[in-house]
């Protein structure tokens, strides 16, 4: 093993923990993790200490979904949405966690892992706050949309002719408060799972801090977190090897390596990178080096030791 030091914040996409449609099961999640967790401690093995940070919409969605199934059928009480994020937080920190653990236990790699509940404060004054556009939860007829409208208040609009969704804020990351704690754990060369989903979004109270239904940017978070650790490195794993311009299309062009001023030049055209998918990765790894960070990196789980090697994957350099 590599005696410098080098620390890496790992973004992880929700979405790579389910495989299909048909693979949603917790069992399926499990084996995702498995998967994923195995090319994680191949760059631990390369060196790295790493802080993983992950999304988490598709198991909000599942866990809103028996919340409100449940309170149909029995009338419990339906969970509020910073809640279903710090649960989510739970679960899928706790199959990453294992999976690690049982992968550096067969590869005789003595380090510990560790799990951190995060909560991430947002500005209530972030314009997002005004203009809520983050779906969440099941889909709806129109009639339950205007009455969870009426009596709960939720923002609610009618999604690409599937049904009616709530939706809420999507806020920038001001502050990680556990920040110290997971600091401490990095210099202790503990893996780190932190700022879940995003993070729990809280906002400052005059009675201290408080959960507030919004859902945080799991790539900005994961780019804000480490610029707070001066990380070496931002990797964001993803579905795909490389960032492509006019991806999808016939003229569709892999990219190996680019600056930041090409990778704003190429988010100002507005053509190549997708709305909820590609640009908010792009615009986080500008973010995180226009902060002071060294490189960054976008690959699939499967070709994070390659990329790491400059084999695969897109470099981003300042």
């Amino acid at each position: 093993m590599s005696k410098q030091r080098k620390v890496a914040v790992v973004a992880i996409g929700g979405n790579s923990l389910i495989k299909s449609n048909q693979h949603q099961t917790v069992k399926d999640q499990y084996k995702a993790a498995q998967e994923t967790s195995y090319h994680l401690v191949d760059m631990i093995e390369a060196g790295w200490d790493i802080a993983i940070g992950h999304g988490n919409g598709p198991q909000v969605g599942f866990i809103l979904r028996r919340s409100e199934i449940a309170h149909k059928v029995s009338g419990m009480h339906e969970l509020p949405l910073d809640v279903c994020g710090a649960d989510s937080q739970g679960a899928i920190g706790y199959s990453l966690q294992q999976n690690i653990q049982n992968e550096l236990k067969k590869r005789g790699i003595d380090k510990s892992v560790a799990t951190v509940v995060t909560q991430v404060r947002v500005d209530p004054n972030d314009p997002a706050f005004q203009a809520p556009a983050k779906p969440i939860g099941s889909f709806m007829e129109a009639e339950e949309a205007n009455q969870r409208k009426e009596e709960l208040g939720w923002n609610v609009t009618e999604d690409s002719g599937r049904g009616w969704r709530r939706v809420v804020p999507s806020p920038l990351p001001v502050e990680i408060m556990e920040l110290e704690a997971v600091k401490k754990l990095i210099d202790a060369g503990i893996i780190t799972i932190t700022v879940g989903g995003g993070g729990i979004p809280v906002i400052e109270t005059d009675q201290g801090l408080e959960g507030t239904a919004a859902v945080i940017d799991k790539d900005f978070a994961s780019s804000f977190l480490a610029s707070k650790i001066n990380a070496d490195m931002l990797l964001i794993s993803t579905a795909v090897e490389k960032v492509s311009l006019n991806f999808g299309k016939p003229d569709q062009v892999e990219l190996d390596q680019m600056t930041v001023a090409e990778a704003k030049k190429y988010l100002e055209e507005g053509i190549h990178f997708a709305k909820g998918s590609m640009e908010p990765k792009i615009k986080a790894i500008v973010q995180f080096l226009e902060q002071g960070g060294k490189e960054a990196l976008v690959t699939n789980p499967e070709n994070i030791s390659r990329a790491l090697k400059g084999e695969t994957g897109t470099r981003i350099v300042p």
